[in-house]
């Protein structure tokens, strides 16, 4: 069972791009679901965090203000709304879940997760 991201393409500088990532099966596992990017030559940073449970949201400071996650339930589909979306933006998105537990400091770690999708490319044209 993967978990499958979507919505990536190419993007002027100032636009919007709406991510989604749902799993391939069943439902999502563990605590909540996490988004992180990775720009080519550089190590994945994570991006935000939704705890399945309550809706708790995470964001990483370089996107605080510009990106939301949110959750649905009824399509066990988690997404991320990305507005004035910037060249530094550029990376290819992945979502991760299967974390044990959630605190604003485990949710921005990759080895918290245990299971991640393909990846979604996001390209920002200046």
């Amino acid at each position: 069972v993967q978990l499958q991201a979507s919505g990536g393409g190419l993007v002027q500088a100032g636009g919007s791009l709406r991510l989604s990532c749902a799993p391939s099966g069943r439902t999502f596992s563990g605590y909540g679901v996490g988004w992180f990017r990775q720009a080519p030559g550089k190590e994945r940073q994570f991006v935000a965090a939704i705890a399945w449970r309550d809706a708790k949201t995470y964001y990483g400071d370089p996107v605080k203000g510009r990106f939301r996650i949110t959750r649905d339930p009824a399509t066990s589909t988690v997404h991320l709304q990305m507005n004035s979306l910037e060249p530094e933006d550029t990376a290819v998105y992945f979502c991760a879940d299967d974390i044990k537990y959630g605190d604003s400091y485990t949710v921005t770690r990759t080895a918290s997760y245990g299971r991640w999708g393909q990846g979604t490319l996001v390209t920002v044209s200046s």
